[in-house]
């Protein structure tokens, strides 16, 4: 059960809130609580952290300064890159660059090695920590290492979730690393706090992906999380071990909530002292009477095993329902995926019912959700003496650390994960973003990791190729291969597993991890590969702009693997130009090339030459809107494209879903809304317009000129409303309105000055 409260609500404490309204100020006076709302807004977890991080003045507008910052091999090449054009001399916070991502390097040569490489260089000159290939998922080294109660903590991966920890952690795009860098701030209006008030008891089988999946159901769709905290109160929390706390925590990114909270207690006390770091505990709860913009209640002994169907976490049913239903739902799915690859894709999922049962291909338990250690012991109990079987499913599980490793082989649990068939891999994060264990065509995949995209497995469906994952919790992934490959719920078994201590061996780290200790060398020169290019020049925005339509997209989200693929794309991150030639590769395979014809006219003007001549049918435009506004001219306009989509950004925090159209030429987004803040924020920080435009019919349509006269000044002088004009040859330009939302004083800079690179140059002169 999960009941979402219609109004804020006052924490009493215990479980027990006093809803907001003319009774609660009486309802709280015999409570003795006499705060009034704003003063209650005060006393939570979220704000005591906030506020002591902020170094602004203003309790609504936040200027952050985080504790530590972390990157993985995907992202930290770019954002050094980046930092380093805007004069990075030292990293002036403990700054831990993983390498997760990137570990396969015989794809693509040299390319990972390189970036791996000048990772290591990068740490040497700078001062950071460096993590080497296959010891530790950025999240997990994280946890083990870096988190502290009452820290923040600012990650270049959407899945930096420490809360459970203690830790106030946040996913952003790359550009908000380089403002830490460069000793700035993450500035955002004072977030709302949401309660997630758990209570009960899970049952045995039940698995923290169990609890994440019902949570993203209820809340996703309806945007009751979204850019907002969560902060996770209530009796319910001391039923639950550490590692569980931190297996629901990593998932709260699939909600679009801004960060997460926990209170903490002795089991969070001990879970560092494991680790060897006992000084990084404290007591976090909120104060008596705290305020919360919303309550979401969770009695945990309701919670069922269950499955997120292909292609988003929040498609949540209980195995039981799709157990008395698969042929119905397997046919939703198939629904589903015509509209992510059209109404011709070939779809087979009815032929997986097998005498009534619906039979999967795939078990995956891996990354910084599945891997930790308590769901791997699980996992182990239930598979211990079974077999998975030697057809077509195949299990292969992936520790999210080499201490976690060296443990499970200490006390005998990959033994038996072996002996029943599974396969034992080191910490990677392939499996989660379609690197590794990537599925036969039209197969179907269950996994115990972060996320199920349209094709965030590793298919092509530019070659033909479609295949399915739907997320599950590692208990009822092992009942599934213990019964070889037909859908189980853990709770179908007799669970006597043993419960295991875990004994964390620091020295593995000691012995393999390069950590400065905050100590730069200058005199170290970094190590670059023929891969690794420097940032195309960017100009400033212009007074007057003409962009093309060069993508529409009407599908309610495009999430960022579908701006920039993940799998394939990811050896070429540190390769701009490169990177781009597979933006919205699965989703408009006809934009990168209208992309580039519209880019040239940019070119030309760069060069003195004129745009008419450099981009067919731009004359006839520029003629039409010269009629009516007639001072513009060669010297005033700038030229580029721009996409429409309903919803785009949901998902990853990678900064290259923006930065790839910037390259391109791109000097906007159109849309209805933005799905998650960290997409919003590497639009800005790439110069980009995030134009919002209302819901309805649309003024134009992919191919359309669209005219903006006098945007430079519009955003300059913070204008509420812009007005753009279709322009057709005819000489015909048609109205609309589109506005930018909340922008801060420095976001404005920066896409006056075109990117983050320019405004931090343009700053340091």
């Amino acid at each position: 059960m999960i009941e979402l409260s219609k109004t804020g609500a006052y924490y009493v404490g215990d479980g027990r809130f006093i809803e907001d309204g003319p009774e609660a100020k009486a309802a709280l006076a015999a409570e003795g609580i006499t705060a009034t709302k704003e003063e209650a807004k005060n006393r939570t977890m979220a704000w005591k952290i906030l506020s002591g991080h902020n170094k602004g003045n203003d309790p609504e507008h936040l200027n952050i300064r985080f504790d530590k910052l972390t990157s993985h091999d995907i992202t930290y090449v770019g954002i050094i890159q980046t930092a380093r054009a805007s004069g990075l001399e030292r990293f002036p916070m403990p700054y831990v660059l993983t390498n997760c991502h990137n570990s396969l390097c015989a794809v693509g040569g040299t390319i990972n090695e390189d970036d791996h490489m000048f990772g290591l260089t990068a740490a040497q000159k700078y001062g950071g920590v460096y993590v080497p290939p296959h010891l530790a998922v950025i999240h997990e080294y994280a946890r083990e290492m870096l988190a502290s109660c009452g820290d923040m903590i600012l990650g270049s991966d959407s899945h930096t979730r420490y809360g459970a920890l203690g830790t106030m952690a946040m996913g952003e795009g790359g550009p908000e690393l380089v403002k830490q860098l460069l000793n700035q701030t993450y500035d955002i209006r004072r977030p709302e706090v949401i309660a997630i008030n758990l209570v009960g008891a899970p049952k045995r089988g039940v698995g923290p992906h169990d609890v994440n999946i019902a949570l993203i159901g209820a809340v996703f769709a309806n945007g009751y999380v979204k850019n907002k905290v969560l902060e996770f109160v209530g009796p319910g929390i001391r039923n639950l071990s550490e590692d569980y706390r931190i297996g629901i925590d990593v998932m709260t990114t699939e909600t679009t909530c801004l960060s997460s909270i926990w209170e903490t207690d002795e089991k969070t006390k001990e879970w560092f002292e494991i680790h060897g770091r006992p000084e990084a505990y404290k007591p976090l709860k909120p104060e008596k009477g705290a305020y919360y913009d919303g309550v979401v209640t969770i009695d945990l002994s309701t919670i069922e095993p269950m499955i997120a169907m292909p292609f988003h976490p929040s498609m949540a049913y209980t195995i039981r329902e799709v157990n008395e239903n698969p042929s119905e739902i397997l046919h939703e799915v198939e629904e589903r995926a015509k509209v992510s690859f059209g109404e011709n894709v070939e779809t087979h999922l009815q032929e997986k019912i097998v005498n009534g049962r619906f039979r999967v291909d795939q078990g995956i338990i891996a990354g910084c959700a599945g891997g930790g250690f308590e769901n791997i012991c699980e996992a182990a109990g239930i598979l211990d003496g079974k077999d998975c079987g030697n057809g077509k499913f195949s299990l292969s599980v992936y520790p999210a650390s080499q201490p976690i490793y060296m443990e499970i082989i200490r006390n005998g649990v990959a033994a038996k994960l072996m002996d029943a068939g599974a396969i034992l891999k080191t910490a990677f994060c392939g499996p989660c973003f379609g690197a590794g264990d990537t599925p036969a065509n039209n197969a179907f995949s269950i996994r115990h990791s972060t996320r199920n995209f349209p094709n965030r497995e590793g298919s092509k469906p530019q070659n033909g190729q479609i295949s399915y994952v739907a997320l599950m919790d590692a208990r009822s992934i092992a009942a599934t291969a213990a019964n070889q490959g037909f859908l189980t719920p853990a709770t179908d078994f007799d669970l006597t597993a043993p419960v295991y201590a875990y004994h964390f061996d620091r020295t593995i780290y000691e012995k393999r991890v390069f950590d400065s200790h905050g100590k730069a060398d200058p005199s170290v020169e970094l190590q670059f590969g023929p891969n690794i290019k420097d940032w195309p020049k960017m100009q400033p925005l212009p007074e007057n702009l003409f962009l093309k339509v060069v993508a529409e997209i009407h599908d309610p989200v495009t999430t960022t693997d579908e701006l920039i693929p993940s799998g394939e794309t990811s050896s070429y991150r540190s390769n701009p130009e490169k990177l781009s030639e597979f933006a919205l590769s699965r989703k408009a395979p006809d934009y990168v090339g209208l992309a580039k014809e519209v880019r040239v006219g940019e070119q030309a003007l760069v060069n003195g030459e004129c745009a008419g001549k450099a981009v067919a049918g731009f004359h006839p435009i520029m003629k039409a809107a010269r009629m009516q506004f007639p001072d513009v001219n060669r010297a005033n306009i700038g030229i580029g494209s721009t996409i429409f989509a309903v919803k785009p950004g949901d998902g990853s925090a990678r900064e290259q879903a923006a930065s790839c159209q910037k390259v391109l030429g791109g000097w906007a987004n159109i849309a209805n809304e933005y799905a998650t803040k960290r997409y919003r924020s590497n639009l800005i920080n790439w110069g980009m317009l995030p134009f919002v435009i209302d819901r309805g019919e649309l003024p134009f349509r992919k191919l359309d000129w669209l005219f903006f006269p006098g945007i430079r000044k519009a955003v300059a002088e913070k204008a509420d409303t812009i007005t753009g004009y279709v322009v057709k040859e005819d000489g015909t330009l048609t109205p609309f309105t589109v506005t930018l939302g909340d922008l801060t004083d420095e976001e404005r800079e920066i896409i006056l000055d075109g990117c983050l690179i320019n405004y931090n140059r343009r700053s340091l002169q």
